[in-house]
């Protein structure tokens, strides 16, 4: 999709874009591993959020200090910190959340020349007041850290700003993500993971800008003929490889929907408006779709898995799991279960930062959309 190029050109090299916004603005860019970082803060700060999902290239320096059994996101985001590709950092908040990127940060404090950091520790528990009330104080705890290391005094006015770019971008997604469920072949699900990587790299108004005219200039594009393809929902945690999406495609099927962390797990929920913007950022961050490494209720992820492989019509969910990563394959076992009892075909691959053995990944799509 023509569209589509600006998100592809920063996608296929994050680094570089950050590079330049740093080197025209002057301003700081701050790498974060999880969407549980506090991004309105980061945007309120004046500096730019760089979402780090992986490494550059192979793994050497970081087994030093890890162990291989690692999953490849948190060896290869240190294998390129201390490589110096992350140089353009001027910092690094580390939101807790998996044991291994709460490892990654001790780590990466000692021995990782990429500016100041900062963790951020969110609560496990999001489901009762006093969790509510935990989070608010850990996001002003933030907010105080952030206004120190920056230099720079966040205000409310900054906030409500840096709230209203973020809504904006979450209801666009959400549009987005509406067309690709109601209207399969509106758009190809290798650009829509474009333009999600997109939104954690590039300037976030520039962003929302470009993703308004993307969006509305699909929406007046007549509906594309019918797609037969097999309608497939996507679940689990990070996904760097694009190249799932052709396959899937090549394979019969169409992916008509996502709860992916780099995908629209970390883009629901909008923030209130009008009262402490602190209370409502943090409000926001304790309602939204939660990951393994969250509490909110036995059967909370299930419950969202289920509904949304109905809202999106899928008629199987593959499940995207880096190698290695525990709560995920501890979440695994339920959430089939659920899908089970409903009735919805599930095939579970796991991946790391390049597709294994292409083929055989391809001749597994290729067998469960027979079966589907």
């Amino acid at each position: 999709m023509q569209h589509s190029k600006q998100f592809q050109d920063i996608f296929a090299d994050p680094k570089a874009y950050a590079r330049r916004w740093k080197e025209k603005t002057g301003g700081k860019v701050i790498g974060t591993l999880c969407s549980y970082a506090p991004e309105e803060l980061i945007l309120a700060g004046g500096a730019l959020g760089f979402r780090i999902v992986g490494g550059s290239g192979s793994i050497s320096k970081a087994d030093a200090h890890l162990q291989s059994y690692s999953c490849s996101l948190v060896r290869g985001a240190l294998e390129d910190a201390l490589n110096e590709q992350l140089d353009f950092l001027g910092g690094a908040i580390f939101p807790h959340t998996c044991d291994s990127i709460q490892r990654l940060s001790d780590i990466w404090r000692m021995n990782a020349e990429t500016g100041f950091h900062l963790d951020v520790v969110l609560p496990v528990k999001l489901n009762t007041q006093s969790a509510r009330n935990y989070m608010a104080a850990v996001m002003r705890k933030a907010r105080t850290d952030l206004e120190a290391v920056l230099d720079k005094i966040i205000t409310d006015d900054d906030l409500q700003k840096a709230i209203g770019t973020y809504n904006g971008i979450r209801s666009a997604m959400k549009r987005l993500y509406t067309l690709r469920r109601d209207r399969p072949g509106t758009i190809d699900g290798s650009d829509v993971h474009a333009i999600v990587r997109a939104s954690m790299v590039m300037d976030r108004n520039d962003f929302l800008n470009s993703l308004t005219q993307v969006v509305e200039s699909l929406e007046q594009q007549p509906e594309p003929e019918s797609k037969t393809g097999k309608r497939i929902f996507f679940s689990g945690g990070v996904c760097n490889l694009p190249d799932v999406y052709s396959v899937i495609e090549s394979a019969g099927g169409t992916v008509v929907g996502d709860d992916l962390c780099t995908g629209f797990r970390g883009l629901t929920g909008l923030i209130d408006i009008g009262g402490d913007p602190m209370d409502a950022i943090a409000d926001r961050y304790a309602r939204r779709a939660i990951c393994p490494a969250k509490h909110s209720g036995i059967t909370r992820r299930g419950d969202d898995l289920v509904r949304l492989a109905k809202e999106t019509r899928a008629q199987g969910v593959i499940f995207l799991f880096l190698k290695f990563c525990d709560p995920h394959a501890f979440d695994y076992p339920y959430l089939k279960s659920m899908l089970d009892a409903e009735g919805i075909p599930s095939l579970l691959l796991e991946l790391e930062e390049q597709i294994p053995s292409e083929g055989q990944f391809r001749t597994r799509c290729e067998a469960f959309m027979e079966m589907l």
